[in-house]
Protein backbone atom coordinates (compact mmCIF):
# COMPACT_ATOMS: atom_id res chain seq x y z
CA UNK A 1 0.00 0.00 0.00
CA UNK A 2 1.52 3.24 -0.86
CA UNK A 3 1.72 6.51 1.75
CA UNK A 4 -1.38 7.99 1.96
CA UNK A 5 -0.50 11.29 2.59
CA UNK A 6 1.16 11.56 -0.57
CA UNK A 7 -1.01 9.97 -2.85
CA UNK A 8 -3.92 12.17 -1.36
CA UNK A 9 -1.22 15.43 -2.25
CA UNK A 10 -0.35 14.32 -6.36
CA UNK A 11 -3.61 15.54 -7.08
CA UNK A 12 -3.44 19.10 -5.51
CA UNK A 13 -0.26 19.56 -6.62
CA UNK A 14 -0.55 18.49 -10.54
CA UNK A 15 -3.59 21.04 -9.99
CA UNK A 16 -1.33 23.80 -8.92
CA UNK A 17 1.15 22.83 -11.42
CA UNK A 18 -1.96 23.46 -13.84
CA UNK A 19 -2.68 26.47 -12.61
CA UNK A 20 1.01 28.52 -13.13
CA UNK A 21 1.36 26.53 -16.84
CA UNK A 22 -1.84 28.52 -18.02
CA UNK A 23 -0.14 31.53 -17.11
CA UNK A 24 2.93 31.01 -18.45
CA UNK A 25 5.16 30.48 -15.51
CA UNK A 26 6.67 27.28 -13.92
CA UNK A 27 5.27 25.69 -10.65
CA UNK A 28 7.34 25.83 -7.53
CA UNK A 29 5.66 23.26 -6.07
CA UNK A 30 7.34 19.96 -7.05
CA UNK A 31 7.01 16.31 -6.78
CA UNK A 32 9.72 13.66 -6.91
CA UNK A 33 10.41 13.14 -10.85
CA UNK A 34 12.18 11.50 -13.09
CA UNK A 35 13.77 13.81 -16.56
CA UNK A 36 14.91 12.34 -19.51
CA UNK A 37 17.57 13.57 -20.89
CA UNK A 38 19.78 13.27 -24.50
CA UNK A 39 21.16 14.26 -27.66
CA UNK A 40 18.61 14.37 -30.26
CA UNK A 41 16.97 11.80 -31.89
CA UNK A 42 18.71 9.69 -28.58
CA UNK A 43 15.46 8.20 -28.02
CA UNK A 44 13.78 9.49 -25.04
CA UNK A 45 10.61 9.24 -26.32
CA UNK A 46 10.80 6.08 -26.53
CA UNK A 47 12.13 5.47 -23.13
CA UNK A 48 9.57 7.50 -22.07
CA UNK A 49 6.89 5.70 -23.37
CA UNK A 50 8.01 2.60 -22.17
CA UNK A 51 6.77 3.86 -18.96
CA UNK A 52 3.59 4.96 -20.10
CA UNK A 53 3.11 1.65 -22.03
CA UNK A 54 1.76 3.64 -25.40
CA UNK A 55 3.24 5.45 -28.23
CA UNK A 56 1.46 9.15 -27.80
CA UNK A 57 4.55 11.54 -28.59
CA UNK A 58 5.17 13.29 -31.48
CA UNK A 59 7.95 11.87 -34.34
CA UNK A 60 10.28 13.66 -36.75
CA UNK A 61 13.78 14.54 -38.00
CA UNK A 62 15.35 17.44 -36.24
CA UNK A 63 14.36 18.96 -32.57
CA UNK A 64 10.35 17.68 -32.34
CA UNK A 65 10.30 18.25 -28.03
CA UNK A 66 10.36 21.74 -28.00
CA UNK A 67 9.13 22.93 -24.51
CA UNK A 68 9.56 20.23 -21.47
CA UNK A 69 6.54 17.75 -21.38
CA UNK A 70 5.23 16.77 -17.69
CA UNK A 71 2.99 13.54 -18.10
CA UNK A 72 1.88 12.66 -14.70
CA UNK A 73 1.19 9.02 -14.40
CA UNK A 74 -2.08 7.92 -12.45
CA UNK A 75 -3.43 4.55 -11.24
CA UNK A 76 -6.93 4.65 -12.71
CA UNK A 77 -8.96 3.18 -15.71
CA UNK A 78 -9.60 5.71 -17.89
CA UNK A 79 -9.17 6.11 -21.69
CA UNK A 80 -8.24 8.01 -24.40
CA UNK A 81 -7.06 8.37 -27.93
CA UNK A 82 -3.78 8.80 -27.59
CA UNK A 83 -3.15 10.16 -31.56
CA UNK A 84 -5.59 13.36 -30.38
CA UNK A 85 -2.84 13.29 -27.01
CA UNK A 86 -0.45 13.83 -29.66
CA UNK A 87 -2.08 15.93 -31.94
CA UNK A 88 -2.37 18.22 -28.60
CA UNK A 89 1.27 18.35 -27.76
CA UNK A 90 2.54 19.60 -31.32
CA UNK A 91 -0.53 22.22 -31.41
CA UNK A 92 0.36 23.35 -27.83
CA UNK A 93 3.71 23.44 -28.92
CA UNK A 94 3.15 25.39 -31.71
CA UNK A 95 1.11 27.42 -29.78
CA UNK A 96 3.85 29.16 -27.46
CA UNK A 97 6.75 28.40 -29.70
CA UNK A 98 5.25 28.86 -33.19
CA UNK A 99 5.93 26.65 -36.40
CA UNK A 100 9.20 26.78 -37.01
CA UNK A 101 11.73 25.11 -34.52
CA UNK A 102 11.26 27.70 -32.00
CA UNK A 103 11.65 26.60 -28.01
CA UNK A 104 10.18 27.19 -25.24
CA UNK A 105 10.93 26.55 -20.90
CA UNK A 106 7.47 26.32 -20.41
CA UNK A 107 6.14 23.26 -19.47
CA UNK A 108 3.21 21.06 -21.06
CA UNK A 109 1.74 19.36 -18.50
CA UNK A 110 -0.06 15.83 -19.35
CA UNK A 111 -1.88 13.71 -17.16
CA UNK A 112 -1.73 10.09 -18.35
CA UNK A 113 -4.20 7.80 -16.54
CA UNK A 114 -3.73 4.15 -16.74
CA UNK A 115 -4.81 1.05 -15.00
CA UNK A 116 -0.78 -0.42 -14.83
CA UNK A 117 1.53 2.13 -13.58
CA UNK A 118 3.24 3.70 -11.07
CA UNK A 119 1.89 7.11 -9.93
CA UNK A 120 5.15 8.90 -11.37
CA UNK A 121 5.67 12.77 -12.87
CA UNK A 122 8.68 12.16 -15.62
CA UNK A 123 9.64 14.95 -17.69
CA UNK A 124 10.48 14.75 -21.37
CA UNK A 125 13.14 17.34 -21.87
CA UNK A 126 14.43 18.82 -25.38
CA UNK A 127 17.60 16.93 -27.03
CA UNK A 128 20.80 18.69 -26.86
CA UNK A 129 21.97 20.41 -30.16
CA UNK A 130 24.85 22.82 -31.01
CA UNK A 131 23.64 24.26 -34.60
CA UNK A 132 20.04 26.91 -34.58
CA UNK A 133 17.69 25.47 -37.31
CA UNK A 134 14.91 27.73 -38.12
CA UNK A 135 13.60 30.48 -35.70
CA UNK A 136 16.65 29.36 -32.95
CA UNK A 137 18.44 31.46 -31.63
CA UNK A 138 21.88 31.37 -32.07
CA UNK A 139 22.93 30.31 -28.57
CA UNK A 140 20.24 27.25 -28.64
CA UNK A 141 22.72 25.11 -27.75
CA UNK A 142 23.41 26.98 -23.73
CA UNK A 143 19.47 27.92 -24.05
CA UNK A 144 18.87 24.02 -23.78
CA UNK A 145 21.26 23.33 -21.61
CA UNK A 146 19.85 26.36 -19.25
CA UNK A 147 16.78 24.81 -19.63
CA UNK A 148 17.77 21.07 -18.83
CA UNK A 149 19.40 22.27 -15.96
CA UNK A 150 16.40 23.91 -14.23
CA UNK A 151 14.54 20.62 -13.52
CA UNK A 152 17.87 18.11 -13.32
CA UNK A 153 19.46 19.74 -10.39
CA UNK A 154 16.63 19.74 -8.07
CA UNK A 155 16.70 17.84 -5.48
CA UNK A 156 13.53 15.77 -6.14
CA UNK A 157 14.81 15.24 -9.90
CA UNK A 158 16.06 11.87 -10.54
CA UNK A 159 18.51 12.37 -14.22
CA UNK A 160 17.80 9.59 -16.68
CA UNK A 161 20.39 9.53 -19.02
CA UNK A 162 19.42 8.54 -22.75
CA UNK A 163 22.70 7.84 -24.99
CA UNK A 164 22.24 5.54 -28.63
CA UNK A 165 23.12 2.11 -27.96
CA UNK A 166 25.26 2.45 -31.20
CA UNK A 167 27.20 5.54 -30.21
CA UNK A 168 30.58 5.59 -27.90
CA UNK A 169 29.43 6.70 -24.63
CA UNK A 170 32.29 8.81 -24.07
CA UNK A 171 31.22 11.04 -26.37
CA UNK A 172 27.45 10.91 -24.32
CA UNK A 173 26.38 14.56 -23.87
CA UNK A 174 23.92 13.08 -21.28
CA UNK A 175 26.16 11.34 -19.41
CA UNK A 176 28.39 14.47 -19.28
CA UNK A 177 25.39 16.30 -17.80
CA UNK A 178 24.59 13.62 -15.32
CA UNK A 179 28.29 13.55 -14.04
CA UNK A 180 28.09 17.52 -13.52
CA UNK A 181 25.17 16.97 -11.23
CA UNK A 182 25.39 13.38 -9.65
CA UNK A 183 29.35 13.08 -9.22
CA UNK A 184 28.15 10.55 -7.19
CA UNK A 185 26.81 8.37 -9.31
CA UNK A 186 23.48 8.07 -7.64
CA UNK A 187 21.67 7.61 -10.34
CA UNK A 188 20.44 5.23 -12.41
CA UNK A 189 23.25 3.72 -15.48
CA UNK A 190 21.96 5.02 -18.73
CA UNK A 191 19.40 3.40 -20.95
CA UNK A 192 20.37 2.38 -24.33
CA UNK A 193 17.97 3.09 -26.88
CA UNK A 194 17.80 1.45 -30.39
CA UNK A 195 19.53 -2.10 -29.79
CA UNK A 196 18.28 -3.12 -33.19
CA UNK A 197 20.64 -0.80 -34.71
CA UNK A 198 23.79 -2.55 -32.83
CA UNK A 199 25.75 -5.31 -34.92
CA UNK A 200 28.78 -7.06 -34.47
CA UNK A 201 31.63 -6.03 -31.49
CA UNK A 202 28.92 -3.16 -30.73
CA UNK A 203 26.59 -5.43 -29.74
CA UNK A 204 29.39 -7.61 -27.14
CA UNK A 205 29.72 -3.81 -25.94
CA UNK A 206 26.19 -3.05 -25.36
CA UNK A 207 25.59 -6.51 -23.35
CA UNK A 208 28.85 -5.59 -21.02
CA UNK A 209 26.63 -2.35 -20.15
CA UNK A 210 23.58 -4.35 -19.67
Amino acid sequence: MGNRGMEELIPLVNRLQDAFSSIGHNSSFDLPQIAVVGGQSAGKSSVLENFVGKDFLPRGSGIVTRRPLVPDLTLSSKFTDFDEVRQEIEAETDRVTGHNKGISPVPINLRVYSPIVLNLTLVDLPGMTKVPVGDQPADIEHQIREMLMQFVTKDNCLLLAVSPANSDLANSDALKIAKEVDPQGQSPPPPPSGPQSVGGGGLTGLLRIL
